[in-house]
C-alpha cells in the first residue's frame, strides 16, 4: 500500500458550544482518508497550544477560524505531501518545526492538532482497523471507567460555586454497561434532588451538567450522594472534583474564592483535605493556580485520601509534567492531546507518566466534537479512568456509546480495576 499523503484539506465547522472549529481531511495515495476536528476548552490553560481565531467581529463575534483553515491548506499541506502517515513522529516533527513557536501560535494549535490527528486516522484506515485497535496493537482487554460531570460550578444567580466540576465515578460497577447505566440514572435522579433542595427546577450548567445549587462544595457532594442512594448505587460510586482554581485565583492578593470568601493556598488545601477525609474522592483536579508551584507539594503531602491531578497545571506538556513530578506536585494529569498540539507530544507525556507510575486520565473538551480521537486514545492505551462529561448532549452521549460499542465488540473486555489507585 502507498500510505504517503496525497492531499490535505480543511474547513470551518462548529463545536458543541456553537463556536467555530477546524476539521481536517488527510488522503493518502492509495485512497485512505483520515478526518479529525480540533476541539477547544471553554477556559484553556495559559500554557496550552494556542487556538488561532480570526478576530473579525463581523463573523461569529471574532471566533471564526478561516486563518487556521488557510494555514492547513496553504502552509501545512505542501510540507506534508509525500510524507507517510504511518510515521506519526515524522508527521508531527514537521508540524512542530513548521510552526516554530512554543505554543503553536503561528499556525494555530487547532490547525496543527487537526492535521496530526487526521494523519493518525488515515494510518488506522490504511491498516483496516479502528484507531483504538491501531494504537493498542492487540485486542482490547480492559475498558476505562467513565466518570460523569454531574454538577457545574461558576456563576449562577446569587451563587458563585468556585469549583468547576463535580464528578460521579462508578468505580465498583461490574462492567462498562453498568457503569454507563449508573451515570445516567444518578444524573436523572440528581435533577429531582437538586430541585427539592433549592425549591425550584434544576438549571442546566455551562457544561451540560446541573448548575450548582450552593456555593458550598460539601453541600453539592452531599446532594450527589443522596441521588446515588436514591438509585441504590451508594456502594458502587465515588466522586471527584475539578477545582479549576486558576479561574478564581487573584494574583494580587494570592487568594482563591471559596464559599464566597477569599482564602489563601494553605486554607484551600486544608478545606479540600477535610472534604477528602469525609467523602470518597478519587481525584482532585487543578486544586491550585497553574503557576502555584510553591503549594502543590504541600497539597500532595496533606491530602492523603485523594489523588492530586493537574490539568491546566500540566497541559499535557511533557516538560511541565516532568517538573511537576520531580517536585512532587502531582500524582497524575489530565491527558488532552489538543492542549499540547500533536499526537506524538501527547503520547510522549503519557509514556513518561506510565513509566513514573503517574495516572493519566483522558478527557474531552468543553467545546467537544463527535468522534473525538481522545476516546481512541483512552481505549487504545488501556487507560483506567476517563472524564466523559455530563450524560447529556450529542457528543458526550456519543462518547458513552463508543465505550458500549467497544465492550460489545470485545466481550472479554473487563472494566478497569481502580483499586490500585484508590486512596480512600
Amino acid at each position: 500500500m502507498d500510505t504517503r499523503i496525497k492531499k490535505i484539506t480543511a474547513r470551518q465547522l462548529i463545536d458543541c458550544e456553537r463556536r467555530p472549529m477546524v476539521e481536517v481531511d488527510v488522503v493518502t495515495n492509495d485512497g485512505c482518508t483520515g478526518r479529525a476536528s480540533a476541539p477547544t476548552g471553554s477556559s484553556g490553560g495559559m500554557y496550552e497550544a494556542a487556538v488561532l481565531r480570526d478576530g473579525d467581529d463581523r463573523e461569529y463575534k471574532g471566533m471564526s477560524v478561516h486563518k487556521a483553515v488557510s494555514n492547513v491548506e496553504d502552509v501545512i499541506a505542501p510540507a506534508l505531501i509525500g510524507v507517510d502517515v504511518t510515521d506519526q513522529r515524522a508527521v508531527d516533527r514537521i508540524l512542530i518545526e513548521l510552526d516554530g513557536t512554543a505554543n503553536k501560535s503561528r499556525l494555530g494549535g487547532n490547525a496543527v492538532y487537526g492535521v496530526s490527528s487526521a494523519c493518525l486516522r488515515a494510518a488506522a484506515s490504511a491498516a483496516g482497523m479502528p484507531v483504538y485497535r491501531y494504537i493498542a496493537g492487540h485486542d482490547i482487554q480492559t475498558g476505562p471507567v467513565p466518570s460523569f460531570n454531574m454538577v457545574n460550578g461558576g456563576k449562577g444567580g446569587n451563587i458563585h460555586m468556585a469549583f468547576n466540576e463535580f464528578l460521579l465515578v462508578p468505580y465498583k460497577a461490574c462492567c462498562v454497561e453498568e457503569a454507563v447505566e449508573i451515570g445516567v440514572l444518578v444524573f436523572q435522579a440528581l435533577n429531582d434532588v437538586i430541585s427539592e433542595y433549592q425549591a425550584f427546577p434544576s438549571i442546566v450548567g455551562h457544561s451540560f451538567g446541573w448548575a450548582a445549587p450552593s456555593d458550598d462544595p460539601a453541600v453539592v457532594l452531599g446532594l450527589m450522594q443522596k441521588a446515588a442512594e436514591k438509585c441504590g448505587f451508594a456502594d458502587k460510586v465515588a466522586f471527584a472534583i475539578d477545582c479549576a482554581s486558576s479561574e478564581v485565583y487573584d494574583e494580587r492578593t494570592e487568594t482563591y474564592l471559596l464559599k464566597g470568601k477569599r482564602v489563601d493556598a494553605p486554607e484551600l488545601i486544608e478545606y479540600v483535605k477535610g472534604l477528602a477525609d469525609r467523602v470518597p474522592l478519587v481525584f482532585v483536579e487543578d486544586l491550585l493556580d497553574e503557576n502555584d508551584w510553591a503549594h502543590y507539594p504541600a497539597a500532595v503531602n496533606a491530602i492523603s485520601h485523594s489523588l492530586i491531578i493537574g490539568d491546566d497545571f500540566i497541559v499535557t506538556n511533557l516538560e511541565r509534567l516532568k517538573r511537576a513530578h520531580e517536585q512532587k506536585c502531582v500524582e497524575g494529569f489530565i491527558l488532552k492531546p489538543n492542549q499540547v498540539g500533536t499526537i506524538t507530544e501527547a503520547l510522549d507525556a503519557y509514556a513518561y507518566a506510565k513509566k513514573e507510575g503517574l495516572l493519566a486520565i483522558t478527557s474531552g473538551r468543553a467545546g467537544g466534537v463527535v468522534d473525538d480521537i481522545v476516546m481512541d486514545l483512552a481505549v487504545g492505551l488501556q487507560i483506567p479512568l476517563i472524564k466523559n462529561g455530563a450524560p447529556r448532549s450529542g457528543e458526550r452521549i456519543e462518547k458513552l456509546n463508543f465505550l458500549l460499542r467497544v465492550a460489545s465488540l470485545y466481550p472479554e473486555c473487563k472494566l478497569s480495576d481502580l483499586s490500585r489507585i484508590i486512596k480512600f
